[in-house]
């Protein structure tokens, strides 16, 4: 740590904010780290990233990208890649989550963070997704659903799958996946939330909207973003909000084909829900951050939900054979954690 300490200071020292003064901030599920940093009334941020757990070249090279493309990402004062050490533009404090529980109007958040990706999804494919930005293809997919599988499921009844039944589930999945559309690939930021945007009131227009955590950006359908954002995991969305994202973006899409759209939409939720009610297990039993633990319930309904879809009814029913409704919220032996 001592090592780590000294890395920053010099770093804040190559970069002119040696006697900036240093308030941490709340971290999140990840393993960086944040500190406000304040001297003679200029404020940005640090983003201490320790390697080897992540490489801080993705999130630098896609928000240069977006910063590129117009969009409100923060400004990279300051870099040391190897360091894993960013000083970034300090959005301050309004992210959406918080001027939500402070009264502000649901649906035009949600209606200016729709505005973004109806904006970032007219551009052509060649124009928002960088050169060699990994895709979100249907091995990833796939793969990110076993972690309701090796993770919940562990927790929840105490015993593992059976190699059968595993391979069972992947099978489902597997031919759900399969089945084709005609919804177009984008730039997805992959965690697209009222967690990670930011309201800047000095800034018109979608630039109003700043942009955060997006360094697992992939290529992938334009629906998945739109998913998380109205299915969010962290909080309720109500359903008039949800309604009038869709509605929104639709309109600006003549051309895609709602059955395809809706069938999308819920298909890529189930699967992210199945991977995020995994993340939160993991999170606890393997990194001890129990927080997460209370939205498990809500990612179940939301799961449950779309499980009612006509082509997730195979998924539905392997659910309800392995995974009964007594046991879809926090594991028992972990509510004490």
């Amino acid at each position: 740590m001592a090592d780590r300490q000294e890395l920053i200071e010099a770093f804040l020292s190559r970069e002119g904010w040696a006697e900036a003064h240093r308030t941490p901030l709340t971290g999140d599920a990840s393993f960086r780290r944040y500190h406000r940093l304040e001297e003679n009334g200029r404020q940005a941020m640090l983003m201490d990233v320790p390697p080897p757990q992540e490489d801080i070249g993705p999130f630098l090279d896609i928000a240069r990208h977006l910063s590129g493309l117009g969009y409100s990402a923060p400004n990279i004062l300051g870099d040391d890649r190897e360091a894993g050490l960013i000083l970034l533009e300090d959005f301050g404090d309004s992210t959406f989550t918080r001027l939500l529980a402070a009264g502000a109007d649901e649906t035009a958040l949600y209606i200016l963070a729709t505005d973004v990706l109806i904006d970032l999804h007219q551009k052509p494919a060649a124009a928002a997704i960088p050169a060699n930005l990994p895709s979100y293809d249907f091995g990833k997919l796939l793969a990110e659903t076993a972690l309701l599988t090796d993770w919940f499921i562990p927790a929840a009844t105490g015993q593992k799958l059976s190699i059968s039944e595993a391979q069972e589930y992947q099978a489902l999945w597997t031919a759900i996946l399969s089945i084709p559309n005609s919804i177009p690939d984008t730039l997805v930021l992959r965690d697209y939330h009222v967690d990670n945007l930011m309201r800047l009131d000095d800034r018109a227009g979608i630039a109003a909207c700043g942009l955060l955590d997006f360094q697992d950006a992939v290529a992938g359908p334009v629906t998945y973003d739109l998913v998380s954002l109205i299915e969010d995991a962290r909080r309720d969305v109500s359903p008039v909000t949800a309604a009038a994202v869709k509605a929104r973006y639709l309109a600006a899409f003549s051309d895609l084909d709602p059955y395809d759209f809706d069938r999308s939409m819920t298909v890529l939720g189930a699967q992210r829900h199945a991977k995020v009610i995994g993340i939160f297990t993991r999170l606890c039993v393997r990194d001890g951050k129990s927080i997460y633990l209370d939205h498990i319930p809500r990612v179940w309904r939301l799961l449950d939900a779309a499980c009612e879809h006509p082509d997730l009814t195979p998924i539905s029913e392997w659910l309800d054979k392995h995974i009964p409704a007594d046991l879809r919220g926090v594991p028992e032996g972990l509510r004490a954690s």
